[in-house]
Formats: structure tokens, sequence, C-alpha cells
């Protein structure tokens, strides 16, 4: 029995005659099931639902909300992933009745509203990327790197090329040869400078004609831009490759650069995180991609065309096919149009700049506590080190962001990159304020000074569940729990 009602199963909850609704009698002639359906389709008894009053449904939901770290609730300084703050207003917007009504089977003529709508989203899209096509339909990130690797294997394939190696840094994002992998390519991983960039020379020795893409994050996952780019898509298009770039970090470069402009040829969008959506536990979330304008027949359909006042979906000519059902998360590329419209360009840059002010704001005040191995700057995040704080005083980057939480934080990324050493990574993203930033750098100092490690060892201590063992939990997790374990 779990110890507190915020914590306990509706199940554990549940006593015998209580009732949440009374619902009016039947109208329907009572012939009996099993005249209706066949015996083997019958239960031998109702289904063994909790019995519960209405007030205890909405308070173990409410309490149960409150368990919970979010953008709404905690500075949530994740690396890697943008969380910041989702504007209510675009929430309101994109759950107008005439949006979120709309069923996907409508005729194109009878749903122009929506069609419009994402058409320009489409526009937008491309002019912030700096690459003229776009589609909109993947579902996140991951499977929008998929998507743009399919789209480049099409497109060498119609033109008899065999090329079947993709090229990423050693600090890229996990999907990035995940997605190499799926979508039937060799991957190649370069080992990063001592700067924590793309070494040119390791690059330079596994071009060839049979490099296909290289994907690169740029920023980079160590929150550092790479100054070479420009040099770097030279290098891939001398033999006939592509370059993909990782969107996950667009919210350093909005409206400063586009990657269109710096050589790349693909990229997607995180239109959850650098345009603000709800997301997290695997969604929702959207990964448009934006490609150069000979790629543009191999993208997935539906694309929203418009031809003078009218717009309609097609399919381009040698499209992949789809990879989403209907037209993909509708609802985020909403929040993400609202976002867009209510900033516009001049915000969007404003955007980007606060992100990189905050980002090394913090980085200055982090580095007089633990090292920050790349960079006296960085961009919209930056990756510190707790390997002098380990060594010295046996405290680890986990037990620091396990402690965190009990400060009111989310926790930083941690052991990734993995080219860093107890790594902590950090994005305070625009939203924050320095008040909030110091309040966080002031209880990652006291964790530092004032704890024991082995008080440490056991944090977080005010939540429901303290330190799991991970690795167990990962290999074996606990998913579901039987009705009658959760009773007795």
């Amino acid at each position: 029995m779990r110890n507190t009602v915020a914590t306990r199963l509706l199940f554990e909850l549940s006593l015998p005659g209580r009732r949440g609704a009374e619902f009016p009698t039947s109208d329907v002639p009572d012939v009996g099931w099993d005249q209706l359906l066949p015996a083997e389709q019958l239960a031998d008894s109702a289904p063994p639902l909790p019995e519960l009053t209405e007030p205890d449904v909405i308070r173990h939901f409410v309490n149960l909300s409150t368990l919970n770290m979010s953008v709404d609730t905690h500075f949530y300084p994740l690396g890697s992933c943008t969380m910041k703050y989702n504007p209510k207003r675009h929430e309101r917007l994109a759950s107008l009745p005439g949006l979120v009504d709309v069923h996907p089977y409508r005729a194109d003529q009878d749903n122009q509203g929506m069609l419009a709508i994402l058409h320009e989203m489409q526009e937008m899209l491309a002019e912030i990327a700096g690459l003229p096509a776009v589609s909109l339909p993947p579902a996140a990130g991951a499977q929008g790197e998929l998507t743009a690797l399919l789209v480049a294997s099409a497109y060498f394939k119609e033109r008899g090329e065999n090329r079947t190696k993709v090229i990423f840094p050693k600090s890229a994002h996990g999907t990035n040869p995940a997605s190499a992998a799926i979508a039937g390519f060799d991957c190649i991983q370069l080992e990063d400078t001592n700067d924590g960039l793309v070494n040119l020379e390791e690059l330079q020795q596994h071009l060839d004609e049979s490099t296909a893409v290289f994907m690169i994050t740029n920023p980079n996952t160590l929150g550092l831009f790479e100054p070479d780019i420009q040099r770097i898509s030279d290098m891939l298009h001398e033999v006939g490759g592509l370059v993909y770039i990782d969107g996950a970090n667009m919210n350093a470069i909005l409206g400063i650069t586009r990657p269109g402009d710096f050589g790349g040829d693909m990229m997607h969008y995180n239109v959850h995180k650098t345009f603000t959506g709800p997301h997290g536990a695997g969604g929702p979330g959207s990964g448009p991609i934006a490609v150069r304008d000979f790629l543009a027949d191999y993208l997935p359909g539906p694309i929203v065309a418009k031809s003078e006042d009218e717009y309609s979906l097609l399919t381009p000519e040698k499209s992949i096919g789809r990879v989403r059902s209907f037209f993909g998360n509708v609802g985020i590329l909403l929040r993400g149009y609202c976002y867009i419209r209510t900033l516009g360009a001049d915000g969007l840059k404003a955007v980007s700049e606060n992100a990189v002010l905050n980002a090394n704001y913090l980085m200055s005040q982090i580095s007089k506590l633990m090292g920050v191995p790349h960079g006296k700057h960085c961009m919209h995040e930056f990756v510190a080190s707790a390997k002098q704080i380990k060594e010295n005083q046996k405290i680890s980057a986990m037990d620091i962001a396990k402690r965190l939480l009990d400060y009111g934080f989310h926790a930083p990324t941690v052991y990734f990159p993995l080219v860093v050493d107890e790594a902590m990574m950090i994005e305070p993203t625009e939203t924050e304020s320095k008040a909030t930033l110091d309040a966080f750098v002031d209880a990652i100092l006291a964790i530092i000074n004032d704890e024991k490690p082995d008080a440490l060892e056991n944090a977080p201590i005010t939540t429901p569940i303290s330190r799991p063992n991970e690795t167990q939990a990962n290999r074996k997790p606990v998913l579901r729990e039987s009705i009658e374990d959760a009773k007795s």
C-alpha cells in the first residue's frame, strides 16, 4: 500500500458502492446479451472497475499532477532538448473549434482554411531554413531525420549512384546513427577535435563516391557553432554527397543564419521545441523537413499546394510515400504557426539572441563551480563537467542532478555527450529570468559545498521515489500492476 493519497492507485482508493454519476434508465429493450452476441464473446462477469466518487477521481489526478515537474511549474534546463515555456495564447488559438473540429477526411474544397494555414507554415519554415521545399507530416525530430535520409536514398537511387555511407561526429545526437542505420546506410563516426568541432582531416579521409550524407547539428551538441561549416559543405558537395542539418538546436540561430545559406541540403525542425508545444514522455511532436529544390520531388506526401486562391493536397511525383497517417500532428504545427506569427521575423531573432545571452550568463556562473571544457563562450547551451568534483569530493554529476530535484529544479541532461566526462548539459532557453538562473547556480553551489556525499547518494528525498536502480528500471521496467495486487 502506498503511503500517500497522491501516489495511490484508483483501485486502492475504491470502495464498494461509491458512485461518481447516475445514469438514466436504458431505453434499449432488454433482450439479453446472449441473444445479441455469441456466447464465446461474453465475459463471465462485469470488469472489476474501481468504484469512486467524482471528488475521488478529480483529487487523484490533480494530486498526481502536483508530483510532476514541467515547464509550467519548474525551471527545466534540459540540454539538447529545448524545454521552454509554452505560451498559453497559442494553446487557446490552436484549440479554436474551427481548428480542432476539422475532420481529416473532409474534402480539400471543404478544408480551405486549415490548408491555408498549413501552406503558410510550409512557406515560413522554408524561409527560416533557407531551403525551398518543405514536408510537414513527420511526427517528431527522429522521424524527420529518417524521412530526410530516405529522401536522399531515393535521390541517389534514381541517379544510379551506389552511395552507402553516412558520416557524423562523435558528439552527434544518438538518433543520427540510428536513423542512418534504419535507412540502410553504413555509419561512420568521426572523433571530435580537442575544441569539440568536426575534424576536417578525418572527414576528408572518408569522403569518396560512396559517401551519401554528412549529418551535423549546428550549433553542435556542445553548444558550439561550427566555424568551418561552409568548408564542410563544400567538401561533401565536391564528392557529390549531401549535408544534413539536425535542427534540434535551431533555437540558437533563428533569424540570424539559415542552414541553407551555410551549405545544408536537408534539415528537420523540432517544432515542439523550437516553436513551442507541450511535449515529453514520447510526444506529441512534429518534425517537418526542409530540402533543396532538386530533392523536392522525393518528399513524403501530402504536400499543401496553392493554385491561385485554392489549396489542395498532393503527393510529389517521385515521393517516398507517406510517413505518417493523415497530415501528421497538426495540433503541434498549429501551435508552432501561432508562435511564429505572434513573434514575426524580429521576434524570432530576439528569441535566439536571448537564448544565447542566457546560456552564456549561466555558463559564466557555472564555470566558477566546475569545469566547462569547450570554449569560453557558447551558443544556446553548454556542457559542464563534474569530473574534478567527483575526484575531489566524491560527488558525481548524477548526485548533483538528483539533488537538484529537492531544490525545485529539473535536472540538466547528464552523461551526454559522451565526449565529456561527468557531463552536465545545460540549456536555460530564452524564457528564464536572471533571478531563476541565479537561484539555479546557488542550488548547485549549496549541493557542492554544504552536503555530504553519503547524504547525496539517497537524493532526491522529497519525491515519492528516491533513487531507483536505473539500469534495472530500463532493462526490466514494471509498466503495469494487476488489479488484485493493487487491491491487496
